[in-house]
């Protein structure tokens, strides 16, 4: 969760000289991947604090119980990064109005699911008493306006990347190597691991499959390599430090995104895609959710749980260098237009401006 003191988004929004930004964190989160540590790196400009958690992992349930105190010190809006149903955001919201503030929440959300009380209420409350509210994509928009949010709203992915650290390789790799086909996120069903690895089965020797994550589908993974006769050509490895990822991803011939829709989950982004498009590598994702227009016309996208579909497309990608160079550049091109932080950092702030203007005079908290 992010509150933000005139609000903005770390990295390209702390450079804006008017905006006086001050981010609370956690000091860790626990959930699948074990317990992940505040990286300080990064925090030119702004004031990132730490504040206590109460049920650290739990994604609904969890909350900053320390919150009136920020708040207290002086601040304008608060820009809840958390969903409309978590506790935390109805807390959040209710400790900022308290406080005279403005306030602002995220949603991913691109299905339109019922909650059991107390979750629905908290939701309904935040829908009705936030004063803007900015959405993840245009179906997670349509879902918020389905549900009751009649307020101003944006559509903003917040996934920007930075296009100094995530960038192509300089030497590009002798065309005798291995074709490396890479997955990067949770090992959970919904994101299709098991189509990517029954489809690498089909592409014959010459390839390795580099799977970066952890998850509850790890050991049945392992086993469906070992059964189609892939054991020796797939790696997995654990969660990596972000600052590792930009070389991990430039190793890379191809970037998968597989992931499949359930009953209740769509994928909403996939950061993933926009951090190796960035790296200049290409990718390939599904139908799913949001994937297809993340990756526009600059990578190859197969219709979800399509084993066969996606071992063409990769066996495309492995046979021509030359597309697998050109979608690359397409990528680049696609970030660089699209998904910076420079870009997600400028349509945010005004969001934040156009909430500062409809406010009441207020004075400016200088920068401690």
């Amino acid at each position: 969760m992010c509150c933000r003191r005139v609000p903005a988004q770390a990295g390209g929004i702390a450079g804006y000289k008017d905006i006086d930004l001050t981010v609370l964190v956690p000091p860790a989160w626990r959930d699948e991947r074990g317990t992940l540590l505040l990286e300080r790196a990064h925090t030119v400009g702004y004031r990132l604090l730490t504040t206590p958690i109460v049920f650290n992992g739990s994604y609904h349930l969890h909350f900053y119980p320390q919150l009136r105190r920020h708040f207290a010190a002086g601040v304008h809006i608060v820009h809840i990064d958390e969903e409309p149903y978590n506790l935390a955001t109805w807390h959040a919201l209710r400790q900022a109005q308290r406080c005279g503030a403005k306030t602002l929440f995220f949603s991913w959300q691109n299905i339109a699911r019922r909650y059991p009380w107390p979750f629905s209420a908290m939701e309904a409350h935040v829908l009705q008493n936030a004063d803007r509210g900015i959405y993840g994509s245009a179906s997670a928009a349509a879902v918020g306006r389905a549900k009751g949010f009649s307020r101003e709203l944006a559509v903003i992915p917040q996934f920007g990347v930075d296009p100094q650290t995530f960038s192509p390789v300089v030497e590009p790799r002798a065309a005798a190597t291995p074709f490396r086909i890479g997955y990067v996120g949770r090992l959970v069903p919904e994101k299709g691991v098991d189509i990517l690895l029954q489809a690498a089965a089909r592409l014959g020797p010459g390839i390795r499959v580099e799977v970066i994550g952890a998850g509850p589908q790890l050991a049945t993974l392992r086993a469906l390599a070992l059964r189609d006769g892939i054991g020796d050509a797939v790696s997995f490895t654990a969660w990596l430090p972000s600052a590792q990822m930009p070389q991990r991803l430039r190793e890379l011939d191809a970037l998968v995104l597989p992931a499949r829709t359930q009953a209740n989950w769509r994928e909403q982004f996939g950061r993933v895609l926009v951090e190796a498009m960035a790296c200049g590598v290409a990718v390939v994702g599904s139908t799913c959710g949001e994937i297809p227009g993340v990756i526009g016309d600059a990578g190859l996208v197969v219709p979800e749980g399509d084993v066969a579909a996606l071992a063409d497309a990769l066996r495309r990608l492995r046979d021509d260098h030359q597309l697998r160079d050109e979608l690359g550049g397409r990528g680049r091109a696609r970030v660089l237009q699209h998904f910076t932080h420079a870009h997600v950092a400028a349509a945010t702030v005004q969001v934040y401006r156009a909430m500062q203007a409809s406010a009441a005079p207020m004075l400016h908290s200088p920068k401690q």
